[in-house]
């Protein structure tokens, strides 16, 4: 028989009841669901809704159960429907009758938004926390290779050379602005909907601030209906989770690149590459790849909520069952591509020597001899066209301009002089980049120590969120 059965007379076909049911999945939630269940009867209880030896009891065996699913013995049945309906009719089953107490005043609608509530604010804080991890990673790298140049591009064609480090901290700013938005996430995934009932609140006097001072939420949502109905905070996430997966998967794309022997500059460890099964030779940066395809299963995780909410009337419908797989699969996902991130990169190896070379067969100096004639006085528009000029001249030449003669210069303007051979050094030309958020020097080194701050205050930011949270799963 049903929780809910009193109303039916037959019993649910075992095909609805299997496609209806969403045990499956939503026992995820176990533990979070046992935690709003504590404190709702704590709060039935202080309120002398029940007796408090009815809270007692309940929340006794609330504990048992909640060892069990701990210790992954407690026996989730397809029968049984959802997490919910699971774990108050084993109660009830240990407990007896009172177990059935606990129920009072509340709705799976609100109950089930809790968990998602408890649940994603939670894994949010933990992905931020993988995300600093991961920036530390990015400091270390630029920190050990601040000496080292690369080309820098647009367009996919070599443009100005710049430090690997200043490369690297490109990304941790795009990590910081994914911090940031997921920081501002949690303020709308910590707002308490239990006590919203199933869509109109409830006849008995409860107290919803105890209860999310017991749970620890910041707020409470105003309007019932829109407590037990709303899923922006999902989806919140879900963009933010996206963006995050993009600046993942931009950053694996330039790996692959990096990696091949066209660029040839840097080689991916061993333990985050894969062979062919044809050809011997052959070392797949497999890893990086995963990451970038998984971007996009993360932002189908996005639209299928989307489209899920796009339609619906308030407050709760069965559509919302909808709502839990994506999210998971999206949190799942992008743990695991921030660790493998953080793994792939601090193993790689910084080919040095290739770089040093590569750097000096371009002309992605030509940008800093341009402003060598403009310091000369003539005027840059003209100072881009003899460049120009002068470029073309070292292709038909098979030349760069780090290779030419003075006589050569000043075959194209009298205002070079010997001092052109300094200005066009590809050191010379990075550290002239000493502007706030140029890739000169001591600019990166500066940036480097600004990043360690802001990791570090992260990190005590880390700490104070987290402390709050249950995190034995």
């Amino acid at each position: 028989m049903k929780l809910w059965g009193g109303r039916f007379t037959k019993q649910t076909d075992k095909l609805v009841e299997s496609f209806t049911a969403s045990i499956g999945f939503d026992q995820r939630l176990a533990v979070d669901d046992i935690r709003g269940s504590l404190a709702h009867v704590k709060m039935l209880g202080a309120c002398g809704i029940i007796p408090q030896q009815d809270a007692d009891r309940i929340a006794e065996g609330l504990r048992s159960i909640l060892a069990d699913v701990k210790a992954e013995r407690f026996p989730f049945l397809v029968e049984n429907e959802d997490v919910h309906m699971n774990i108050e009719k084993h109660l009830i089953e240990r407990i007896g009758p009172v177990g059935g107490k606990l129920h009072t005043g509340r709705s799976r609608n609100d109950q089930v938004a809790t968990d998602m509530h408890l649940y994603l604010r939670r894994e949010t804080k933990q992905i931020i926390a993988l995300l600093v991890e991961l920036q530390q990673i990015l400091i270390e790298i630029a920190d050990a290779n601040i000496d080292v140049i690369i080309p820098g591009y647009t367009h996919m064609q070599r443009a100005q050379p710049v430090l690997f480090a200043h490369h690297m901290l490109a990304y941790f700013g795009m990590f910081s602005r994914d911090i940031e938005r997921l920081q501002d996430v949690l303020k709308r995934i910590d707002i308490l909907p239990l006590g919203a009932g199933a869509m109109a609140g409830t006849t008995f006097p409860i107290d919803r601030e105890l209860v999310a001072r017991e749970l620890g939420f910041a707020r409470i949502y105003e309007n019932s209906m829109d407590a037990v109905s709303d899923r922006d905070f999902i989806l919140e996430f879900l963009s933010a989770a996206s963006i995050t997966m993009m600046h993942i998967s931009r950053f694996c794309e330039e790996l692959i690149l990096w990696s091949s022997q066209e660029f040839g500059f840097v080689e991916l460890d061993d333990g985050y590459s894969t062979g062919s099964s044809i050809m011997p030779q052959k070392k797949n940066p497999d890893v990086a790849e995963l990451l970038r395809g998984k971007t996009g299963r993360v932002y189908g995780d996005l639209f299928g909520l989307l489209t899920i909410l796009k339609g619906l009337p308030l407050t709760y419908n069965k559509d919302l069952q909808e709502d839990k797989e994506g999210m998971f699969d999206a949190v799942d996902t992008l743990k695991g591509s921030v660790v493998l991130l953080g793994g792939m990169i601090r193993t790689m190896v910084i080919r040095r020597e290739h770089l040093a070379q590569t750097v000096k067969e371009d002309f992605s100096n030509a940008t800093d001899l341009a402003d060598y004639l403009v310091r000369k006085g003539l005027p840059f528009r003209q100072a881009h066209e003899v460049i120009g000029k002068l470029v073309l001249y070292c292709i038909e030449q098979g030349k760069f301009l780090n290779g030419l003669t003075l006589d050569e210069y000043v075959a194209h303007s009298e205002l070079f002089g010997t001092d052109v051979f300094e200005a066009i050094d590809i050191r010379t030309v990075v550290d002239a980049r000493d502007v706030h958020g140029g890739t000169g020097t001591k600019r990166v080194m500066k940036a480097i120590q600004n990043a360690k701050e802001r990791t570090a205050a992260m990190g005590r930011w880390i700490e104070d969120a987290l402390q709050n949270e249950d995190m034995e799963q």
